[in-house]
């Protein structure tokens, strides 16, 4: 396979820099080609302006999707941009590599995405209005990829559980899982997850890496989350699930589909 690895952590000797060097040393003897972005190696432009353009006209108001749209279809967006769409598009499965810093990812990362995701690449695609809405959720450009996060958490993992003080951790990935991945098409597999990472020792690093690896060596093979398609029938005109299909459920949870098939095309 084709891996892609997003690396975003300022210091390279830390867990998160381990985890990334491990998973390029342990995917490559097992024969994949990999390609890095190491995000603050690259000294990553995080925030989304006038700059990302070439074209802009400073005097003019900016409206980013707009210009985003306009860039993108006319090769027009900067370089940094265009380079790490087309690994997007190169890679088979991308592997997004970060510190869970206050409830979500790192700045630098927000803004990779906010940069790179241009309209007309990963949104904005596909028919819209009346009962289709766009080639998202499932669909789109990047529809046959696949993703995992590699996550550290500071907090314990009891924290993170269901009746957890600071939430299902499954639920607090929702917006990166369905709305940054499976929104632009991408099928996502659970994440690996390190809890207690400040205070991780021998024993249990050794232990952690191991399932690190293993997971690497299973990338292909495990099931990815079921999310359900927008365009399949489950939503309604208005993009609400079906009434029928809640079935006295609640939360996000209602947007998995258990009959779901491990086939993107599908």
């Amino acid at each position: 396979m084709k891996i892609f690895i997003v690396y975003a952590h300022p210091e390279p000797k830390s867990l998160n820099g381990t985890l990334k060097d491990v998973a390029v040393s342990h995917l490559e003897s097992l024969g994949h080609e990999v390609i890095v972005s190491d995000l603050y190696k690259m000294d990553w432009k995080a925030v989304a302006d006038k700059s990302d353009f070439q074209k802009s006209n400073p005097e003019e108001r900016l409206r980013y999707m707009k210009s985003s749209n306009e860039a993108y279809h006319n090769g027009t967006q900067t370089e940094d941009i265009a380079k790490e769409q087309e690994k997007l598009l190169w890679a088979d499965f991308i592997i997004f590599q970060f510190p869970f810093w206050w409830f979500g990812m790192p700045a630098i990362l927000k803004g990779w995405i906010d940069r790179v995701y241009a309209f007309g690449f990963a949104y904005g695609t596909g028919k819209y209005g009346g009962k289709y809405w766009g080639n998202r959720y499932g669909e789109g450009n990047l529809q046959g990829k696949k993703a995992m996060l590699s996550i550290t958490i500071g907090g314990r993992e009891p924290q993170y559980q269901e009746c957890g003080i600071n939430g299902y951790i499954f639920d607090l990935l929702f917006p990166i899982h369905h709305g940054m991945l499976w929104y632009p098409g991408i099928s996502v597999i659970p994440p690996n997850i390190i809890y207690q990472a400040d205070s991780i020792d021998e024993s249990r690093f050794s232990q952690q890496l191991n399932i690190f690896k293993n997971r690497l060596s299973t990338l292909n093979s495990t099931p990815i989350i079921p999310f359900r398609y927008q365009n399949k029938g489950d939503y309604d005109d208005e993009q609400k699930l079906r009434n029928e299909l809640i079935n006295g459920a609640s939360g996000l949870s209602i947007h998995l589909n258990h009959n779901f098939k491990d086939d993107p095309k599908k």
